[in-house]
């Protein structure tokens, strides 16, 4: 399983596998266990050995202590990272973005027409991927200028499906 982990401000990909364990693709000699069934935990790391507690405090959310420092860490995994690109949960940026698609899938349906005005977080097409169907979303309020996809047709990952436009404030 693949893991995106913000820690401090910085980003890490950690892999867990049959094989090991991961940080930014470098191999690590490691081992964790759980102290005593409480929050405390153990951490052999290529050869040092570390004891942090941790605690959930949001869904996606720990609140680690080592060491006398108090650290936040984020921990996505693989599969809800890439659902959040597909429904708008990602931080918007200013300005109308084009929708692409952010994995392979099937259109299953597409919600707007070319000349439509669409509003922050409205949806935009249906995109069905890993089994699941997935509402892509405008990230700002933006006009539809080009729909390049249909109802049941292939998409690729990155394959631009409807460019948007700022609203022009001379416009209705």
């Amino acid at each position: 399983m693949i893991y995106q982990v913000t820690l401090s401000g910085r980003t890490f990909e950690v892999e867990l596998g049959a094989d090991g364990v991961s940080v930014d693709g470098q191999a690590l000699d490691a081992d964790l266990s759980r102290l005593e069934g409480g929050p405390t935990w153990s951490l052999a790391l290529d050869g040092a050995s570390h004891r942090f507690t941790a605690r959930r405090v949001g869904k996606e959310t720990w609140d680690l202590h080592l060491r006398g420092r108090r650290l936040r860490a984020d921990v996505v995994d693989e599969r809800t990272r890439a659902i959040r690109q597909m429904t708008g949960g990602v931080a918007a940026s200013l300005g109308p973005k084009p929708i692409k698609a952010p994995m392979p899938g099937m259109v299953v349906k597409v919600e707007v027409e070319e000349g439509d005005t669409v509003g922050v977080g409205q949806g935009v097409v249906i995109v069905e991927a890993m089994k699941m169907e997935n509402e892509l979303k405008a990230a700002a309020a933006a006009r539809v200028v080009k729909v390049h996809v249909s109802e049941g047709e292939a998409v690729e990952k990155d394959q631009l499906l409807v460019d948007l436009a700022a609203l022009d404030e001379d416009q209705p």
